[in-house]
């Protein structure tokens, strides 16, 4: 039986409870000095690799063709729709790389993550999260698809409105890279997501310039790859170039001495004189 590991938003006093009370835990640590030492260790463990995803977070934007809102009806609040990332579709130029979205990179992580939608990637405006299903997403042959229920606040009220007007027309979405694919073609550099996992989607009034940093550390490594697997053909032969030949010590010592015999000869033709 595995062992358990910390949900995703669960808290430290929850896991602490969970953890000790588990039927796999306490079959395989009857002392509850040692299961609790243990309970500690996978909460820290899982904890750094939260931190870690966070740093790798990367965010991307899209100009969404359609984002809207749904007037509720028969006692239904209103629902904000649309399409935070789109698949197949070329990105602009991101500092010597362009990037599309494969179909099921997002399939995993909708079923997994705890996702928030925020507005302006602000954690203080949350609009939706996927674990209590006021924020429900889905891939479809477009992209993945977003439906959310706002919160009825003025803020969120708000938005709505300059939704409706189409002052705020862009969705963006933060992730971190679970497996991508780089090629070359016409001369550009193309990196495609395979699988990601999702952190949130959000509604943007301008979008932030996109965070490239992780993708080009994947791109570095993608070439350095390139580079061990194809090493030098040793059939081609190099242009060499040619360094100007340097006497060695030995003839440097024979012309010091032919020198110094020059200069007595000619110092004791001069006394004779």
């Amino acid at each position: 039986m595995p062992l358990p590991t910390p949900g995703s938003g669960q808290s430290k006093k929850d896991w602490d409870s969970s953890c000790m009370g588990n039927d796999a835990m306490v079959s395989e640590y009857s002392d509850e000095k040692q299961r609790y030492a243990v309970c500690q260790s996978i909460w820290k463990k899982a904890k750094s690799k939260k931190d870690n995803d966070m740093n790798n977070i990367e965010r991307r934007v899209f100009p969404v063709t359609e984002i809207r809102i749904n007037r509720g009806v028969d006692g239904h609040g209103d629902k904000l729709v649309g399409y935070p990332a789109m698949f197949n579709r070329m990105s602009e130029d991101l500092g010597g790389f362009k990037e599309k979205i494969e179909p099921g990179a997002f399939k995993k992580t909708i079923k997994s993550s705890d996702v928030r939608a925020l507005f302006n990637h602000d954690r203080n405006f949350v609009l939706g999260r996927t674990t209590n299903d006021t924020l429900k997403l889905k891939e479809d042959r477009d992209g993945l698809y977003m439906e959310c229920f706002p919160p009825d606040t003025q803020w969120a009220r708000d938005l709505k409105v300059s939704v409706d007007r189409g002052d705020v027309t862009q969705m963006s979405f933060g992730f971190s890279t679970i497996t991508d694919r780089w090629e070359t073609k016409d001369e550009e550099n193309i990196r495609t997501l395979e699988e990601v996992e999702l952190f949130d989607v959000s509604v943007v009034t301008f979008p932030a310039y996109p965070d490239t940093s992780v993708a080009l550390r994947s791109m570095e490594e993608w070439r350095d790859n390139i580079k061990k697997e194809d090493p030098p053909d040793p059939t081609v032969e190099e242009e060499k170039i040619e360094e100007p030949m340097l006497p060695d010590k030995a003839a440097i010592r024979q012309r010091e001495l032919e020198l110094k015999r020059k200069g007595r000869i000619l110092l004791e033709d001069t006394i004779n004189e």
